[in-house]
Order: structure tokens, then sequence, then C-alpha cells
């Protein structure tokens, strides 16, 4: 006979084990078991029955695997959270007896330091995997950068957010690695390509953020804690692959007048050797006065030989045929697939501003404005003293200057006031005024230019104007799906345009009509009362005439016919109800005394109501013939189609209705001009 199992000793009781019991074995408490999660990288997990992993009828509501907290149990940080816990006591008890000398003492010299070092390496073995699980570091830390500070925010970690993200932001900006931005309602993204690794993270909006006790600050701290461990082993590594010193200098001077990035000064790794040979030799020369004489006899021989020549007309030819130049993919069929265009070089993203120099004003957004441009190339940014230090000049008025982000829209010359002639071209750029020979751009420009990876005309941002809609880079638009940026005629169906003014003046008509038909009851009623007040007279009966119609329109019903007959006799039908009910409103419009115009209109809704029955009927033909196949087809691959057809039809509805909200703006748009 088999041995009976004991209850617990297998399946889901074994594998899984509840918070409680995982601190107790552990013997720690809950807020540093929160935080040894955090940092190993242990989160809970759910088990199919609750039930059986409890190993009782009430099923707690935290598990976690039972070989993460048998791992946890050789690692180094349990002692050093015992040690501050034994620390803690003696702190305490030397307050309690009143010796605040001892306890400062304790807390200052024995106090145990947690390094995360070894848990870094262990949950990163790569250096790709510490790139993959960048996003969040990077959008948690740009957010505590931003953040005020306060007691659960210290100073201090503010500072530190800040400083590894300027280092971080420094590296984009050598290397030109920014792809593209968008802002957005939540902030302003950014996603850059370091090592084939795309990374995209979100920066939030400087504003005054206000820091509610709603949120637990605890468990952000150690996020914090840990993401600024991480993102300095990703810093030091970036730099030093590319031979610049890490950490860079940084003027905590310069940072406190608002400098901001231009605080960093980057160092590379061969300036000691480069002094090196900048010093003289025994016979009084440098090494690199030495090696330009050796160059210059080298080039005199290569003249002489004629060898110049020959590399000139090899250059001349590879710039003719240039075989590395990017390749463009056009459709072959106008109804073929668009594919994707492949990007540019990244010496042609990122030298897209090298040849301008910006001016940015106080209400457009220096820091991520100088941040883009520097990344893509722009060396020269200039903006007011106001903004800080680090500015190519505070000048407005430099004629170096090439373009100005402006975020106003321009005053008139009226609305002015009156200055004095010495101070008019202060005054003048001051409000609003513009200088010859430069070109103003709102921010946008510049995000839709990075996102294009072309210079994009300024003149339709300029200030004041309607800018074009700001979409996302990473949605692709499908076939059939609505795009903002192609225009109306482009995207709409044959006919579209047609229908859609006919249901506006069938809907304009309607409501006419049924005010026609209020003013025409109001006066009927009139009538009926002054006829019910003068009339004296006999009453006819109808008695007989209501019979006889009543059974006409028994054997109208009862008659049933062939299908073209049936269609005919509806189709007579319905003129000859159209024509009684036409018949019947001019005589009330004339015992009423007012104007009738029912016969104009009902021209134009024949025609209209043509139109839309052509429409109707080529669908209604289609949809037969699409039933047709689908009896063809086998009961699964009926209802995947079935699926298809319905989601599809949902998206040419969304898009529909977008189209017809910007056909409404530009009628209205015309309709104003």
């Amino acid at each position: 006979m088999a041995k009976i199992k004991k209850k617990g000793t297998s399946g889901q009781a074994k594998n899984y084990i509840t918070r409680t019991q995982a601190v107790r074995k552990l013997q720690i408490s809950l807020p540093d078991f929160r935080r040894l999660c955090i940092f190993k990288g242990i989160y809970p997990r759910e088990p199919r029955n609750k039930k059986k992993a409890a190993k009782n009828s009430t099923p707690n509501t935290t598990f976690y695997y039972t070989k993460d907290i048998q791992y946890l149990l050789h690692e180094p940080l349990l002692r050093k959270f015992r040690d501050q816990k034994a620390l803690a006591k003696k702190i305490a008890r030397s307050l309690g007896r009143g010796e605040v000398g001892d306890a400062a003492r304790l807390e200052k010299n024995l106090a145990p330091k947690l390094t995360l070092d070894h848990i870094i390496k262990e949950r990163y073995p790569t250096f790709i995997d510490a790139l993959r699980d960048l996003d969040d570091c990077l959008s948690l830390l740009f957010l505590f950068a931003s953040l005020p500070s306060t007691t659960s925010v210290p100073p201090k970690t503010i500072a530190r957010c800040q400083r590894l993200c300027h280092e971080f932001q420094h590296y984009m900006i050598t290397t030109h690695s920014l792809r593209k931005s968008f802002l957005s309602i939540k902030g302003i993204y950014y996603q850059a390509t370091i090592q084939g690794q795309d990374i995209l993270w979100l920066v939030p909006y400087r504003f005054v953020q206000q820091v509610n006790g709603d949120v637990d600050y605890r468990i952000m701290a150690t996020f914090v804690e840990f993401y600024t461990t991480l993102l300095g082993f990703v810093n030091y590594r970036l730099y030093t692959s590319i031979g610049l010193v890490y950490p860079p200098r940084f003027d905590s001077a310069s940072d406190e007048r608002g400098a901001e990035l231009a605080a960093f000064k980057l160092e590379s790794k061969n300036v000691g050797h480069l002094k090196a040979l900048e010093q003289p030799t025994a016979n009084g020369t440098t090494p690199s006065e030495v090696s330009k004489e050796i160059q210059q006899k080298v080039d005199d021989v290569v003249k002489s030989a004629g060898l110049d020549e020959i590399q000139d007309t090899t250059v001349a030819e590879d710039q003719t045929t240039n075989e590395y130049a990017i390749d463009k993919f056009e459709p072959a069929a106008p109804e073929a697939d668009t594919l994707p265009q492949p990007d540019g070089s990244e010496n042609e993203t990122g030298n897209l501003f090298s040849s301008f120099t910006f001016f940015i004003s106080r209400e457009a957004p220096k820091a991520p404005l100088e941040f883009l441009l520097r990344s893509f190339g722009c060396k020269r940014i200039a903006w007011d003293a106001v903004a800080g230090e680090g500015a190519f000049t505070n000048d407005e008025t430099d004629p170096r200057i090439t373009h100005q982000i402006v975020d106003r829209p321009p005053l008139p010359e009226s609305s002015l006031p009156a200055v004095p002639e010495a101070h008019a071209d202060s005054v003048r750029i001051r409000t609003g005024g513009r200088i010859p020979g430069r070109t103003y751009v709102q921010p946008q420009w510049v995000w839709d230019c990075i996102n294009e990876g072309k210079l994009l005309r300024p003149d339709l941002y300029a200030p004041g104007a309607t800018l074009p809609p700001h979409l996302s880079p990473w949605v692709k638009t499908t076939r059939g799906a609505y795009d903002p940026r192609a225009s109306l005629a482009d995207q709409e169906e044959e006919g579209e345009a047609e229908r859609a003014e006919e249901e506006e003046e069938e809907d304009e008509s309607e409501d006419e009509q049924v005010g026609d038909d209020s003013k025409m009851a109001n006066g009927a009623e009139e009538d009926e009362v002054s006829e019910a007040d003068d009339d004296h007279g006999m009453d006819v009966d109808d008695s007989e005439q209501d019979e006889s119609d009543e059974g006409e329109e028994d054997e109208e019903d009862e008659f049933g016919g062939f299908d073209d007959a049936a269609e005919a006799a509806s189709e007579s039908e319905d003129e000859d109800e159209a024509l009684r009910s036409q018949h019947q409103k001019e005589l009330e419009a004339e015992a009423a005394g007012l104007p009738f115009s029912g016969s104009t209109k009902s021209s134009s809704t024949k025609k209209s109501s043509s139109k839309t029955k052509k429409y109707e009927a080529e669908r209604r033909k289609e949809e037969e013939e699409l039933e047709r196949q689908k009896m063809m087809m086998s009961r699964k691959k009926r209802k995947l189609l079935d699926k298809m057809l319905y989601s599809n039809k949902k998206k040419e509805e969304e898009a529909q209705k977008l189209r017809s909200k910007r056909r409404k703006l530009e009628n209205a748009a015309k309709t104003k001009a």
C-alpha cells in the first residue's frame, strides 16, 4: 500500500508562500521586506487556486514563489537591515537616557551603508539588459528631478536625479542618439537609439508640482534609490565607450544660476596624452612639430609623383556614383501598400540644425528646446539673461541669429505704446516686434522637423498661425483610417461629399418643414375655434364613406402579387401618398393664409433621394454578393470573416465621423472667408 501524502506538501501549497510567512521566515519587518523585493525584482504572484495555495479555507491576497523567498535567505542586504534595526534600538535607548551626544555619534559612525552594486550585476548580466530596462528608470528619475523638496522628497535626492539626467542628456547630445519626440498631455516623450536598443521615456512639463499625501513616497524612494544606482552604471559605461571622462566636471555655482546643461563640461580621456605631446623634447621641438615636418615631406613626394590627381579623380567618381546612398521604396501600383522608407544616416539627422543660430524667447520652454536643438547639431543657442546662464548671447538683436522661437501672437503696431526714438528698437522687440531677415517660428516646428527628419516650411508655423496637427511619430496610418495630414479629397470615398451635402440639406428641410407645420397647426387651431363659435348648421354623416375606404384598404392589403408588381405598386402608392400629403398641406396653408414652398423642396429632395437610392442599391448588391460568398465558406471561416468585417466597419465609421467634422469646419471657414 502506497504512502498517504500529507496535505500541503506538494502542488500549489508547496510552490506558493504567503507574505506573512515570508516575513517570518526572513525575520525582517514588512517595510524592509518590501524594499528587498523591489531591489531584487521579486513581485507577488497569482496562484490558480488561492484556497489550495493558502492551505486553509480563508484565502489570502498576496502570494510569492517559495523559491524566490528561499533565494532571498542568502542576500547580503539582510545583514544590513538587521544591523540597522539593532542600531535603531541603541539610538532609542540613548535618547531614552537623555544621552543625545551618544545617539548622534552612533548614527554618524555606526550607520550601515547599503550598496546595490552586486544587485545591479545580478539583475543585468549584460549591458544590453540594462539598456532594455532603462525606460521606467528615466521616466521616474526625470519625474523626481522636477519635484519640489519636501519632507518625503529630500533635496539631496532631487539634486542627484537632476545630475544623472543631465549627464545622460549630454551623452545624447554628443552621440546624436535622439531620434523622435512628441508633445502630449502627460509630458514630452523622447525616443533614443543606443547600441541598437530603442529607449522611450517621459519627461513632465515644468509646472509647479503639488505633492499630495495620497502617494506613498517611501516605495517610490526605494525605486529611486535602485534606479539612481542603475543609471550611474549606465552613464559610466556610455561615457567610457566614447572616450569621455566620467563623471564630467560640474560647476555648482553656474548650476545655481540656471545654467543646467551648460554647468557640465565634458573632457576626453586623451587630453593628458595630447598635453604630453605638446611638451618640448631634448632638441627643443615638440613631437607635433616633428610630425608636421614629416607630413609635409610626404605631401611633397605625393605631389611630385602625381598621385594626388588620381586621388582627386577617384573622389569625384565616388561623389557622382554614391553606392551607399539610401534607397527609396516606391509602390509598383497605385493600390499597392506603401512601404516604410528607411531613415537617414546619423550624420544627416544629427546635423539638422547645425547651420542655424536660435534665440529662444522667454515664453518658450527653454530646457526641452535646448536639449533638442543641441541633440540635432545646433551649436549656438541664445536666450534672455533671465532664463539663466550658458547662452551663446543674451542680445536679442544680434545679427547672427537666424531663427527665433516665439510662442505668442504678433501684436498690431497700433496697440503698441508710444515710446521715444532712442529706446524704440528695444521696446518694439519686447512687445512682439520683428527683426527683418530673421525667421520666426513656434516651438512645434522643432518637434515636427525632428519627427519628419527634414526642415519643414517655417511659414506654416509662423507666430499666430493655425498650426498643422502634431501627430505621434509612433502611430502609423493604415489604409482606410483617417489621416489629418492628408487632404480631405484624397481620403473621401466616391460620392461621400455629395451624400453628406444631401443629408445636410434634408436635415435643414426637415427643420423648416417642422417649423411650417407648427405654424400651420397653430393657424388651423385658431380657425377651428372660430368655426366652432360661428357654425350653427347641420352635421354630415361620413360613416358610409369611411366604411368604403376601409374596405378598399383591406382589399389592397390582402393582394400580394409578384415581386416586381409589388415593388411597382409600393412605389406608386408612395408617390400617391406624397402627392396627397402635399395637396393637403397646400390646402391647409391656403386656409391659414401662409405661403407654401413645398414644390421646390420636393424637386431637390427627389434628386437627392435618387442619388442616395443608387448608393444604397449598390451597397445592397455588394452585401448580397458577400452573403453568397459566405454560403460557400465553412463555419469557422465565416465567423472569422464576420469579426473582420465588424472591426473594419467600426474603423470606417470612426474615420467617417472625423471626416465629417473636418468637412464642417472647412465649410465654416470658407463661409467666414
